[in-house]
């Protein structure tokens, strides 16, 4: 595993095929501040992340106590509104590039999940989280809205009077792990002390399948959020269609006749 020694906020390291990326702030609770914007920034699309060999991108934060616990209300309570407004797009520019990599995002959540911690989580494509997280958007308590793409994905994730109760409420409602779970907002929940076994387990699923495959999935997904059902369908048959022209989709079906693991290359 080789350690990336150049970032201010963050720890990146890779292994092999896995980049795991940790908010190294602990003793802010990892919370967002323009830095680690920028250093996220720079580590997702300024060439530290090896897309030509990396297939999952692990999110998670330092320490036990929170993933992401909000932005640095310290670096935002001068901002003007201009300052704020790009700020507030830093973040959606960030959260939108996460969800458009070609490769699997994974946020890996314990303790703490709240506003921009909670809007991070939720630009990944999994989330994998620990029965004792907790997840929020607490903004109003603060006189502000969330600013990095909260009122928009939360809704998708969870339908509209649970984000409206999470987000009008703000401090009065947040989600356990178990209870983000029910609700659609995490991927998987477990005990806490088999969270990284869980995130292990996910990993060794994800590298077990077709990257190429997964690609198109991941695309087709996201995109379903902005196509009528017959434009979707029309895309997944275009899409299965070109699977049949590449060697990914053969090299899978004929280790699946002859049983054995298939072989797939980047």
């Amino acid at each position: 595993m080789s350690t990336e020694p150049l970032y201010k906020t963050l720890i990146v390291e890779h292994d092999g095929p896995v980049c795991r990326v940790t908010i190294n702030r602990p003793e802010q609770l990892n919370a967002l501040s323009p830095l680690v914007f920028e250093e996220l920034q720079e580590v997702l699309f300024g060439g530290t992340l090896e897309v030509e060999s990396t297939r999952v991108l692990v999110l998670q934060g330092s320490g036990q106590k929170a993933f992401v616990a909000g932005a640095d209300i310290s670096a935002m309570q001068n901002l003007s509104p201009d300052e704020a407004r790009a700020f507030a797009r830093h973040g959606q520019l960030l959260t939108k590039g996460l969800e458009t990599l070609n490769i699997v995002t994974v946020a890996k959540v314990q303790g703490y999940a709240l506003g921009g911690g909670c809007e991070l989580a939720m630009a990944c494509d999994l989330i994998i989280a620990g029965r004792s997280a907790k997840f929020g958007q607490p903004e109003v308590n603060l006189g502000l809205i969330p600013g990095f793409g909260g009122t928009q994905r939360l809704v998708r994730r969870v339908g509209m009077h649970v984000a409206l109760d999470m987000l009008l409420c703000g401090r009065g409602r947040s989600l356990s792990g178990t209870e983000a779970h029910q609700l659609g907002l995490v991927s998987r929940v477990v005990d806490d002390d088999k969270l990284d076994a869980e995130v292990q387990k996910v990993i060794a699923s994800l590298l077990a399948a077709g990257p190429q495959a997964i690609a198109d999935c991941k695309r087709l997904v996201r995109d379903s959020y902005n196509m009528n059902l017959d434009a979707g369908l029309s895309a997944e048959a275009t899409n299965f269609a070109h699977c049949f022209a590449g060697e990914e989709a053969q090299e899978g079906m004929t280790a699946f006749l002859e049983k054995r693991a298939p072989e797939f290359t980047l």
